[in-house]
């Protein structure tokens, strides 16, 4: 159903645009200035009508593909920069790489002042699900540090909502990784 209305968003956009701009062109008179800032206006409110209906089919799209009763989302939340500095994170759900991403240092220094990043959205069953997260960065004395974590969580009927979280621990000044699941 997915693929049907990736086909068909174009063509719809398409004949919506021409449907709305059509009474315009039928109407241009190249004899008045009055003619032309009301052609204008009517081209503006075209114009802003075609937004708005392409938001809405954004919305309805996101709606079909992601509906509520079968989506995860996993975001990333940094709260580190002492012990690491992360270079890359990659996300797996049931073994199946979903999600990867390299950083630059401008993202990271925005992770680091308290921005989240959304990971991954997607679609999953109700039931039991196997998630794990690898970050690799520069950790303690410059040196190359990998760590994994991993999480088993119910689906249930609603949305899914986990947070991958990278703090600094100072007990051990390492960075630890973790994943929780959002109530």
């Amino acid at each position: 159903m997915a693929t049907c209305l990736n086909h068909r968003f174009p063509a719809l956009l398409a004949a919506l645009t021409l449907a709305l701009t059509g009474p315009v062109f039928a109407q241009t008179d190249t004899g008045a200035d009055d003619d032309d800032t009301a052609v204008a206006e009517q081209v503006e409110a075209l114009k802003k009508k075609v937004i708005r209906l392409n938001r809405d089919l954004f919305i309805l799209e996101e709606d079909l593909l992601f509906p509520a009763n079968t989506q995860v989302a996993v975001f990333l939340s940094v709260d580190a920069g002492k012990f690491l500095k992360l270079d890359a994170v990659k996300l797996k759900v049931n073994d199946e790489i979903v999600a990867s991403h390299l950083y630059t240092q401008r993202q990271v220094t925005a992770l680091e002042r308290g921005g989240m990043q959304r990971l991954y959205v997607g679609n999953l069953k109700t039931g039991v699900h196997q998630m794990t997260a690898f970050i690799e960065g520069i950790g303690p004395d410059e040196r190359p540090y990998k760590q994994a974590a991993s999480l088993e969580f119910e689906k249930g009927t609603g949305t899914a909502a986990l947070e991958i979280r990278v703090e600094d621990r100072s007990s051990n000044y390492q960075p630890s990784v973790s994943i929780v699941e959002w109530e």
